[in-house]
């Protein structure tokens, strides 16, 4: 893969990913997804992501959890980013390392899988800013439905696909999570996600904070296939951590709450000049 704008699949992403008109009309939703709040959901999103037997496997053949378990939760973000509040370039080269990871992988192209992806990311998002920062009213949840729009499109999913409204979404994601399935190979990967042995020890060091975190945002009947134990004790915890995270986004300013999504623009933009040249 490379980071060049040249030849069919990348242009054809460009053009999937550009954002909605008027969309950056509006300062106030504009700030709401480049707030990185939703960070600290990434790790419920790829637990749902690979209930899903399909994400599961590939994931786990095909993917470094073992030695470098953060790299996905950052692809992730980087993907999630470069496409909402980035360029059209940013999202365009965002996509190509995606097609470019999944070429290799039996069924990663699946539209409905694809689909489920960047439902995850949505339902994440917005769960986490309810959990942490302000109320999202039901116009806002429209507006940020419209903006995630082009995760999925730059994923090949046909625009009809992706909801059209707020009920839309809730009724494709009830029907969802009733047939998800979480594996053996699911389990695995979580495994090597929040007990991860030899990552830096920045990521060991946050892991019992993400642990409690990702877990107690899982809906029950997800975190009950993983086998997680959740009692009085754990729900506990994870209300006194979540009002931590609260009492700790309200005195950090704005400009640090969206210094990761540029961090990790330019990362990506490092990673494709180095493919570029290789």
């Amino acid at each position: 893969m490379t980071g060049r704008r040249t030849g069919g699949p990348v242009h054809d992403v460009c053009r999937a990913s550009l954002r909605p008109r008027g969309r950056d009309r509006d300062p106030a939703l504009r700030r709401f997804l480049a707030d990185s709040t939703p960070v600290v959901a990434g790790g419920r999103a790829i637990l749902l992501q690979i209930a899903d037997p399909v994400v599961a496997a590939g994931v786990r053949r095909h993917s470094d959890f073992a030695r470098r378990p953060q790299q996905r939760l950052a692809h992730t973000l980087m993907y999630v980013y470069a496409v909402v509040v980035g360029t059209p370039h940013d999202a365009a080269v965002a996509a190509a390392f995606v097609h470019h990871a999944h070429r290799p992988v039996a069924g990663a192209d699946d539209v409905d899988r694809q689909l489920w992806v960047a439902a995850t990311l949505y339902d994440s998002a917005l769960l986490t800013h309810r959990l942490l920062s302000d109320p999202v009213d039901a116009e806002r949840a429209e507006a940020v439905l419209r903006a995630y729009a082009p995760i999925a499109t730059a994923l090949r999913v046909p625009p009809d696909r992706w909801p059209g409204s707020v009920a839309a979404f809730e009724t494709y994601w009830a029907d969802t999570l009733a047939r998800l399935q979480v594996t053996d190979e699911a389990r695995g990967v979580v495994r090597d996600l929040l007990h991860p042995v030899a990552a830096p020890w920045w990521v060991r060091a946050a892991m019992p904070v993400e642990r409690i975190v990702t877990v107690g945002m899982l809906p029950e009947p997800v975190r009950t296939a993983y086998g997680f134990a959740w009692g009085p004790r754990e729900e506990r915890r994870y209300r006194r951590t979540l009002s931590a995270l609260r009492a700790l986004r309200t005195v950090l300013p704005g400009a640090l709450l969206r210094l990761p999504g540029p961090m990790l623009l330019r990362a990506m933009h490092r990673t494709a000049a180095r493919h570029t040249r290789a």
